[in-house]
């Protein structure tokens, strides 16, 4: 039912039955509500007009999981990879290109590009211009961080409008936020709400804490910025808890501290350097407590140091509780695991701790450690490294990867890191870490050989793969098609 034409009349009836000089009473002096309502919406239009200018809209050709959707759980196989395309979004953090986005919307992509187009902010009828000239650009990965879910691209161009990631950060329960992105493709698209948990663990083993917030987020408004009310980042749009597939109003973000750490990281150096001080916490309980006879029976309690490693040359002893890392307080787990993730690199981290009652200061300087992987996909450049007779993708089995993989027994080969979804040309049993190591009889040390050994093949010639899988070798062999 149609209720606009009826409230119409209703309206004008209303306006007609006040006396003239009420009438023009009520047009000279608004009430005092309608001035703060209108203030109000004054400020979050300049604050989303000002902040749009930094989102762009980011569309990326290349291979993801099956039934990836940018804003929903990724719990789905990492392994094997589909032809896909998707949209997403990103905000501009340095007037050079430097671009924030989601990992996720990044991470297999064959060709990232960026839109940049003016917003319409204002709807005149006659003075209103919906056509806007876009600006294209293609896009280069500077690095990814699967961990974090954050990735950076970077477009050739200067002087662009940008939100910058200052040191000094507040967030708080209950403070207005704009969420800006371009959900279904949709570019520049504002939506409005509250922060919902100023610090929220959805999965309380993982040391991700996010922003939540009620502001309408839909897929496509990944990467894109959740600003307050002043236009500073609160945080980075990243993904939602929905049964429905749309917003439900449980959106979150990643912080703007974890964004700017992630950020100065992947721009200098590519990566997220893994750090380690050579001990192990775990968390305290009541039965643990009481056992130990411990003075409290919550936090963090350190349960073996390696001798050599720098927690032990620090002077860090099994048995001592860990109360603050960085002048901050450790109270779980998680917390002391965040805080050594995101500590600065190359720096002495200051922990205190408590020693048979008495709290001890130590300073312990965390050392890198070699490259971990947590899945085999998050390494694949799907540009180089698909071998597509076979429908894998593959990448040499170096010095680095094969310490990050103590469990393989070869040291030279190609490791399969991913499938192709498709059906592949030639049909081979061939399994996701998988080492390659011959083919016919004839070694195999990197990709580029394996890749001209397949190609001196005609169809139905057989063709016999010595493959190194979970620690034992073993034959595949099939016919090439």
């Amino acid at each position: 039912m149609n209720l606009r034409p009826a409230l119409s009349v209703l309206l004008v009836n209303l306006a007609f039955a006040l006396p003239v000089e009420a009438q023009n009473l009520q047009a000279q002096t608004p009430p005092a509500d309608s001035s703060i309502l209108e203030q109000y919406d004054q400020a979050i239009d300049k604050v989303a007009e000002r902040t749009m200018q930094s989102v762009v809209r980011i569309e990326v050709t290349g291979f993801g999981t099956p039934e990836h959707d940018s804003d929903k759980d990724q719990t789905s196989d990492q392994q094997t990879l589909e032809r896909q395309r998707s949209i997403g979004s990103g905000v501009i953090v340095d007037p050079d290109g430097y671009i924030v986005t989601n990992n996720h919307v990044v991470q297999g992509a064959l060709r990232i590009r960026v839109i940049l187009a003016p917003a319409t902010v204002e709807l005149m009828i006659g003075n209103t211009t919906l056509a806007s000239t876009q600006h294209v650009y293609e896009a280069k990965l500077i690095g990814a961080n699967r961990f974090s879910d954050l990735a950076v691209i970077k477009i050739n161009a200067s002087g662009l409008p940008h939100i910058p990631l200052p040191e000094s950060y507040q967030v708080h329960l209950g403070q207005t936020v704009i969420a800006i992105g371009a959900p279904e493709g949709l570019d520049h698209t504002v939506t409005k709400g509250i922060v919902s948990a100023a610090g929220r663990q959805p999965e309380l083993d993982r040391p991700m804490v996010y922003v939540q917030t009620d502001a309408p987020i839909n897929p496509g408004n990944s990467g894109g910025p959740l600003v307050d009310r002043n236009g500073s980042l609160v945080g980075i749009n990243t993904f939602i808890f929905t049964s429905g597939g749309g917003s439900e109003g449980l959106g979150f973000a990643i912080p703007e501290p974890v964004v700017r750490f992630v950020y100065n990281e992947l721009k200098q150096h590519g990566i997220v350097r893994g750090v380690t001080i050579g001990a192990r916490a775990q968390t305290i309980t009541g039965p643990l407590a009481a056992g130990l006879k411990l003075p409290q029976d919550w936090g963090v309690i350190i349960t073996d140091v390696e001798e050599g490693r720098p927690a032990a040359r620090a002077g860090l002893e099994p048995g001592d509780i860990v109360k603050t890392m960085d002048s901050l307080p450790v109270d779980s787990l998680p917390k002391y695991t965040a805080l050594l993730y995101m500590h600065q690199r190359g720096t002495p981290l200051r922990m205190v701790v408590l020693r048979k009652g008495n709290p001890v200061t130590l300073s312990v300087t965390p050392m890198d450690l070699p490259p971990a992987v947590d899945s085999l996909s998050d390494l694949i450049d799907p540009k180089k490294d698909l071998i597509a007779p076979l429908g894998i993708f593959v990448f040499d089995l170096d010095d680095s990867l094969a310490e990050a993989l103590p469990s393989i027994r070869s040291k030279r080969g190609v490791i399969v890191a991913g499938l192709l979804g498709e059906e592949p040309a030639t049909l081979a049993d061939l399994q996701v870490g998988d080492v390659v190591r011959a083919v016919n009889g004839k070694s195999v040390t990197n990709s580029d050989e394996f890749r001209k050994s397949l190609a001196g093949f005609n169809p139905g010639d057989p063709v016999v793969l010595e493959v190194e899988r979970q620690s034992a070798m073993m034959y595949v062999a099939f016919e090439m098609e």
